[in-house]
């Protein structure tokens, strides 16, 4: 496997997931709490949660498909703005897209002292969504069994995404889902507007059969 940032931030990921399920200290430490945020100023919460899962196969989830996605963006940059700023801007764009996939969810919850949730969710949903940006009639399948062009799986998602968050009935952050991918679609178009015009076209010449 080629050494990448995007590897690079896996197996951090991985370390540090598997460190703090055997140290729940820990885990507790670094979830994402909005009341011990807002209350003991534990800002730090929000970059640390994303480096942590609940489960394996949380972890396996996020992780497998930002190794695909993640490889996009992190080659797209690196040819743009050339190797060092590339990384450079693509750590930052992953990070801040966990970062900022939260803010709505501590806004909402800054108050309730039980909510807690942690993941990579923001910034796997950032990278998959500027990825659907650059190629919009790539297949994405799920679970290797259904194949849709990116473009109809993302809004099918980002449809999902409004509709689960208003619900909020299964435990799941989904307006981290929601808020990451907006932020991976924004990141793109501010840095190569080209890229909707491009995206318009492609969508122009798909045809479903």
């Amino acid at each position: 496997m080629e050494l990448s940032a995007t590897v690079i931030l896996i197996a951090i990921t991985v370390l540090t997931s598997y460190y703090a399920w055997k140290n729940p200290t820990i885990m507790e430490r670094w979830m994402f709490t909005p009341y011990a945020i807002k209350n003991r100023g534990q800002w730090d919460r929000f970059i640390l949660s994303g480096f942590i899962h609940k489960d394996s196969m949380h972890l396996l989830f996020n992780m497998f498909t930002f190794f695909f996605f993640g490889r996009v963006i992190e080659m797209f940059l690196t040819y743009r703005l050339g190797f060092g700023l590339g990384i450079v801007t693509y750590i930052f764009f992953y990070i801040s897209a966990i970062v900022i996939a939260d803010i709505p969810t501590y806004l909402k919850h800054h108050n309730n002292s039980y909510y807690r949730a942690l993941g990579a969710s923001g910034g796997v949903a950032a990278t998959v969504f500027a990825s659907i940006i650059l190629m919009p009639l790539s297949d994405i399948c799920l679970f290797g069994i259904v194949c849709l062009p990116g473009f109809a799986l993302g809004i099918m998602f980002l449809l999902y995404s409004v509709f689960k968050a208003k619900k909020g009935d299964d435990g799941i952050n989904h307006d981290a889902h929601l808020y990451g991918a907006l932020f991976g679609i924004a990141f793109i178009l501010i840095l190569s507007p080209q890229s909707a015009f491009d995206f318009i076209d492609q969508i122009k010449s798909f045809r479903l059969f």
